[in-house]
């Protein structure tokens, strides 16, 4: 049986946390929370030091997504076999790590992850799983539950802290994909996972959910997509052409329903032209944001 260690992300986490770090423990050797969260003072990720087989990662700065799994993945050290990603609000089933890494028998499998799912909605959050395999081949998947080869990780490289929170996941998948490794998701392993507020909207002849974001996670949004198409059209071009489409819809939905209008269709504008230049507007960091 491979080693597994895991790696958890926080952000001003409520009691979540503590329910994915315990489990997590039953199938990993040693969890890694970063915390996130700026300032000083007590936080409730400092409880979970208490804990056998835990380390708080803290230093009260906001070091985006990225900067987060990097500073887990250096304390993890190159011993697991196996590293378990997650974030401060996913459910793991008993059986899902174990599950997962049945998979890593067969040494093209770089990453094995389990299908996001909608526990008030009762489906799948990806559009076709249900129709789909059971065990699939995909270019990316989300980071919280994805399990990933620790050779991997040191082939690839680090996340990239450029892009702070936004397509962290898919930058990672595409690297792990061009390199030549496969990227399994399996749907009998569900997680249970948070997609944050979702709001309706009623349009003429139909309602439209969408899930709001802040104004500065529009740019990122935006420019980490358009500089992965533009780096990927080729290597990935259906993964490439689905993104477009992904976000000329996000654009339509964040600008036309959503106020502050002109605002949001701004920051979405510059960060399509900064991810066609490949250029960065610091200005559309949250201001405790350290990169």
């Amino acid at each position: 049986m491979p080693t597994i260690a895991a790696v958890a992300t926080a952000f001003h986490p409520d009691e979540r946390l503590t329910a994915v770090v315990r489990a997590a423990l039953k199938s990993c050797s040693r969890v890694v929370v970063v915390d996130n969260t700026p300032g000083t003072g007590p936080f409730l990720s400092d409880t979970l030091r208490e804990l056998p087989s835990v380390a708080v990662l803290r230093d009260g700065r906001n070091r985006g997504l990225a900067g987060a799994l990097n500073a887990g993945v250096a304390e993890i050290g190159t011993e697991p076999d196996l590293v378990l990603f997650l974030d401060q609000d996913s459910v793991l089933a008993e059986d899902l790590v174990l599950g997962l890494a049945a998979h890593f028998a067969d040494p093209r499998v770089g990453i094995a992850a389990p299908a996001p799912w909608d526990a008030d909605q009762g489906r799948f959050y990806e559009p076709g799983a249900e129709e789909g395999p059971d065990v699939a081949d995909r270019d990316t998947v989300i980071t919280s539950g994805m399990l990933v080869r620790r050779a991997v990780l040191a082939e690839v490289g680090a996340f990239r802290t450029e892009f702070f929170v936004d397509h962290v996941d898919n930058d990672f998948c595409l690297r792990v994909r061009s390199a030549g490794h496969r990227i399994l998701r399996d749907k009998r392993h569900k997680l249970a996972h948070s997609l944050g507020q979702r709001n309706r909207h009623k349009l003429p002849g139909v309602s439209v959910s969408s899930s709001r974001h802040p104004t500065w996670r529009l740019y990122w949004i935006a420019r980490n997509g358009t500089v992965l198409i533009r780096e990927h059209r080729k290597d990935a071009p259906v993964w490439s052409r689905n993104t477009g489409a992904y976000l000329v819809r996000w654009f339509l939905l964040r600008t036309l329903i959503e106020p502050p209008r002109g605002p949001r269709a701004l920051a979405m504008l510059r960060g399509f032209r900064d991810g066609f230049r490949g250029r960065t507007d610091h200005r559309y960091l949250p201001p405790d944001a350290e990169i």
